[in-house]
């Protein structure tokens, strides 16, 4: 049961990130496809069978955030990756700040992958 939460787990972290850096890349080239119904709906859907995989699995693995640095690590990356996230799909914000937000973004994600591939709260710095 766990190998399998965790691969639907690791399916919707590839889902949410590829959804965010298209509608990311929408929002900075000002594409209509943005306010598209299912393009506002879907990304809610997978991302919150993302939080119930992630809560499954640490209550399976018995290992919690601010208990495992690794874990205390991805959910303050993941926090920062909402805020950031949020900046650079509001359309009201210069694109200049969205770009910068978007970039910061996709980067905190990628830490956020290196953490969960690791177990190291360092993530990809550990690997340098």
């Amino acid at each position: 049961m766990y190998l399998a939460l965790k691969h639907f787990h690791i399916t919707c972290v590839i889902l949410s990130g590829t959804g965010f850096a298209l509608r990311g890349w929408w929002s900075i080239t000002g594409s209509p496809r943005l306010r598209a119904r299912l393009t506002r709906i879907l990304p809610h859907i997978v991302d919150s069978c993302l939080l119930a995989s992630a809560i499954g699995l640490a209550v399976m693995a018995e290992q919690y955030p601010f208990v495992h640095g690794w874990l205390t690590a991805k959910v303050l990356g993941l926090l920062t990756y909402i805020g950031l996230g949020a900046v650079a799909l509001r359309p009201a914000r210069p694109k200049g700040v969205r770009v910068a937000a978007f970039v910061g973004a996709l980067a905190t994600l990628a830490y956020i992958v290196s953490v969960a591939l690791s177990k190291n709260p360092l993530g990809w710095l550990a690997w340098v």
